[in-house]
């Protein structure tokens, strides 16, 4: 059995994944936006990561843009027959690196085919919606025009599955009303709480919930008891984050993103660290 494969797995649209999978961001310049710094040493972290068992990575087309999907295709093309590629529309960039809503019909429609173009696929395994009301956390507002045309590309064949990311639990159940929707992505990790309700109504509906910044994002979780904790188990406090929420609940798959060999590896170490009920209960006090 590979590291990975001891967190177990979960069902995401037609595979049973493995819980702890590969996020794609970071494999872009600064700001996730231009090329890396070292295009070698990013086919390395994707090559790397599907020889250690990951069968998930999430990406999208505005990475880079169009940087990020077209380093997975140069890496891993033609694909694994397990490995699911799931990507994200209703954003573009800017010539500063900003990030601009797009969600009209033609953008929607565009987003999908640059995702097919650069990842070299005829069809999409998954792809998320992302809520755009506000850019950096959920906002209410209908979501229904934009997944209406994605649900269309998905009946043209384009699509397989369809989830949501950086959405409210009324815009969950407006989509469920539309659709199937087989994943939710939104922001979440030891510290960033808000969501345990959610987390659970999905387990109990057999839906994956995938917390996109799981060790922080672009500002690292910093905490006391999660270092102390590490220290007396003698790993990481980003290995402690991982476990933590490979511990809180079966639905939970994880896509934590590294630039690194050596940060990659000691990401998926996380899925053979075990946390005792009362390390556990420790942790769960960093919540804010």
């Amino acid at each position: 059995m590979s590291t990975v494969n001891s967190a177990g797995t979960f069902k995401l649209g037609n595979h049973n994944v493995n819980r702890l999978g590969y996020g794609a961001m970071q494999l872009a310049g600064p700001g996730v936006f231009g090329p890396p710094k070292d295009p070698k040493a990013a086919l390395a972290v994707l090559r790397e990561a599907v020889a250690s068992g990951v069968n998930h990575i999430d990406t999208a087309d505005f990475y880079g843009p169009h940087v990020t999907n077209q380093i997975i295709r140069e890496a891993l093309h033609p694909y694994p027959d397990d490995l699911v590629l799931v990507t994200k529309i209703s954003a573009r960039r800017g010539a500063d690196g900003s990030w601009i809503p797009a969600l009209s019909r033609n953008e929607l429609i565009q987003a999908v085919h640059d995702n097919l173009r650069n990842l070299g696929l005829e069809v999409l395994d998954v792809v998320n919606l992302r809520s755009m009301f506000n850019v950096h956390h959920p906002a209410e507002g209908s979501i229904e025009a934009p997944l209406t045309v994605l649900a269309e590309l998905q009946q043209q064949g384009l699509v397989r599955h369809i989830g949501l990311s950086n959405v409210t639990p009324t815009q969950i159940a407006q989509g469920r009303k539309l659709c199937d929707i087989v994943c939710v992505q939104n922001h979440y990790n030891v510290a960033q709480r808000a969501e345990d309700a959610l987390i659970d109504d999905l387990a109990r509906d057999g839906i994956p919930y995938v917390p996109y910044f799981p060790l922080g994002g672009f500002t690292p979780l910093q905490s006391s008891t999660l270092s102390d904790v590490a220290a007396r188990l003698g790993v990481t406090p980003m290995q402690v984050a991982l476990a933590w929420l490979l511990r809180r609940s079966a639905n939970i798959l994880l896509i934590p993103g590294t630039s690194s060999v050596a940060h990659l590896r000691e990401n998926l170490a996380a899925a053979q660290l075990t946390l005792a009920p009362s390390v556990v209960q420790e942790l769960d006090g960093i919540a804010v």
